[in-house]
């Protein structure tokens, strides 16, 4: 055992630190537009945004037409239909959609 690693070889993959990655490439002469691992300022994504059920917070690929509200399956959707109108109000309100049902 001791053959197949003599001292001083590495046994495997040598991850690389943060302040490592900064220093090898040289962050600090970048313009400051430019996103990398300094700034965290980037432009928005050209991907469409994810829709999340409003109860569970799974990916929705459903949504209710009546109350407006985003559902995983068809558990979640009996609760949504059984919801009152105000708690629907309240859901949509926490999504920025907040819409007055009739």
């Amino acid at each position: 055992m001791y053959d197949k690693y003599p001292k001083g070889q590495s046994r495997g993959r040598h991850w690389k630190h943060l302040k490592q990655i900064l220093q090898a490439e040289n962050y600090q002469n970048y313009p400051p537009d430019e996103p990398n691992y300094v700034n965290i300022e980037s432009p928005p994504s050209m991907h469409p945004c994810k829709r999340i059920c409003d109860i569970t917070g799974f990916e929705a690929p459903y949504y209710d037409p009546r109350t407006n509200l985003r559902y995983a399956n068809a558990e979640v959707f009996k609760l949504v239909r059984s919801l009152p109108n105000e708690y629907v109000q309240r859901y949509l309100a926490l999504r920025n959609a907040a819409v007055v049902l009739k």
